[in-house]
């Protein structure tokens, strides 16, 4: 069972990329691309209209014999003829004499992918939409919950949860700018003929594919080459950004909701089991998922790097490479996106943990803020040496608080009081909040502008 499979009766929503990339889907956009061609050679007088009417008329799956055309497939070893056969012997005479004309296989796949494709980025906006709105929502909650900041696996000086979700949808703001710029770019028509030279359409060439990206609402090419192989690769790149984003949330949420720390935990609907040994269990199972599909996602990158590397005007293993890195990162990341989506919208947060934790090494946290209110009156190096002996002297029979306020070198600039504030986890966040709430304000009005988009697609 893979990634994408678990957890998906009761648990999560269905993930709306399913039906996409399917094989009779794609023949669907395959027939699509054939009957745009066809009118947009009517268009420059090349098919005769009427011939081109009735090719987009009979271009559905509905309406051919698709066990003929599997069994062709089987025959003939050919992803695409069969289907060009069928098309024309249900168009019938003259017609079908006018299917697929001046056309090579690859300019029909890779356009109608890229409907295929465009279909599946309308999806991921979508679910894009619901985590910013999600993520909107978890920072505002937790704007004013103090924690502890971690560098290096170690405490460090406190933060807010809301200010941690801020740098999540800081970089998935950074993700969706590189969706959006790279549209023109991947979702495109491509009519060149058998190497990308208009050899077969002569002058009309650019014209005709002008028209038939106008017919399906895409870009069309500037260079027809078989060949270039990078918008793909680029847009499987920025996938693997994402679950790398992905992925840090999940690990977030993963080592958080450890036993030891116990800040937070994903949601777990009543009846969910972690263990089929241990009845106790309570697994971050979505977090699991979550880190899984990165890991697949962001492995898709070599791949559809390699599928670049094309020899000569094409061939059939790099293509190859190109398209299974491509779907398979799409549907991947869908499933990502729906686990992060409700992970988000109903984690639990343990406030009572994040202060005991804040708490674990007696104000030793607020060392940068003590050093630097010392720093007025002796300088930051020599307030650092004597702030370094106090944390260095700490122990379990003498508090942080103890150990500087034993230190007259200190003392005669700090009272013990001012010493006892400055160690308050709440006079040390920063602009935590302030940021939290600016990230919660960009995520909320990022997940309005995507909905609008998806909803006029």
């Amino acid at each position: 069972m893979t990634s994408t499979e678990r957890f998906t009766d009761g648990r999560l929503p269905s993930s709306p990329m399913g039906g996409l990339f399917t094989l009779e889907s794609r023949w669907q956009r395959w027939l699509e691309v054939e009957a745009a061609l066809a009118r947009a050679e009517a268009d420059v007088g090349i098919v005769p209209r009427d011939a081109a009417d009735t090719i987009a008329a009979v271009a559905s799956i509905d309406r051919l014999d698709l066990a003929r055309v599997r069994a062709d497939m089987a025959t003939s070893s050919h992803p695409l003829m069969p289907l060009i056969t069928e098309l024309a012997r249900v168009a019938g005479e003259p017609a079908g004499g006018w299917v697929h004309w001046g056309a090579t296989t690859q300019n029909i796949t890779q356009t109608g992918d890229a409907m295929e494709l465009r279909a599946a980025h309308h999806a991921l906006l979508g679910l894009l939409a619901d985590l910013f709105a999600a993520l909107a929502a978890l920072a505002e909650r937790g704007a004013e919950l103090p924690m502890a900041g971690r560098t290096h696996g170690q405490q460090a000086v406190p933060i807010t949860f809301g200010f941690k979700v801020a740098g999540w949808i800081d970089e998935f703001s950074r993700h969706l700018q590189r969706l959006r710029a790279v549209e023109p770019r991947v979702f495109t028509a491509m009519l060149g003929g058998a190497v990308g030279n208009f050899a077969s359409l002569g002058p009309a060439g650019p014209e005709v594919q002008s028209r038939l990206a106008d017919h399906l609402g895409l870009t069309a090419v500037k260079l027809p080459s078989r060949a270039v192989g990078d918008s793909l690769a680029e847009y499987v790149c920025i996938l693997a950004l994402i679950a790398g984003t992905g992925a840090r949330i999940a690990g977030e949420v993963y080592a958080l909701s450890r036993t030891e720390i116990g800040e937070l935990a994903e949601p777990a609907p009543e009846g969910t089991i972690g263990s089929s040994t241990m009845p106790h269990k309570r697994n971050p199972q979505l977090a699991d998922d979550c880190l899984a599909l990165s890991a697949e996602i962001r492995a898709l990158v070599p791949l559809a790097l390699e599928g670049m590397l094309r020899d000569h005007e094409v061939d059939g293993a790099h293509s190859d490479m190109t398209d299974t890195a491509v779907h398979r990162a799409c549907l991947a990341t869908g499933a990502l996106l729906v686990r992060l989506v409700t992970i988000t919208s109903d984690l639990t947060l343990h406030p009572d943990r994040m202060r005991a934790n804040l708490e674990l090494t007696g104000g030793l946290l607020a060392s940068e803020r003590v050093m630097l209110t010392l720093g007025h009156d002796v300088g930051r190096q020599r307030a650092h040496e004597l702030v370094h002996e106090a944390a260095i002297a700490t122990s379990t029979t003498t508090t942080f608080l103890d150990a500087l306020a034993a230190d007259t070198r200190i003392t005669e600039h700090l009272t013990r009081d001012q010493l006892a504030d400055l160690l308050r986890p709440e006079q040390g966040l920063g602009l935590s909040n302030q940021l939290a709430r600016e990230a919660a304000r960009t995520a909320t009005d990022l997940a309005h502008q995507l909905s609008d988009r998806t909803d006029s697609a």
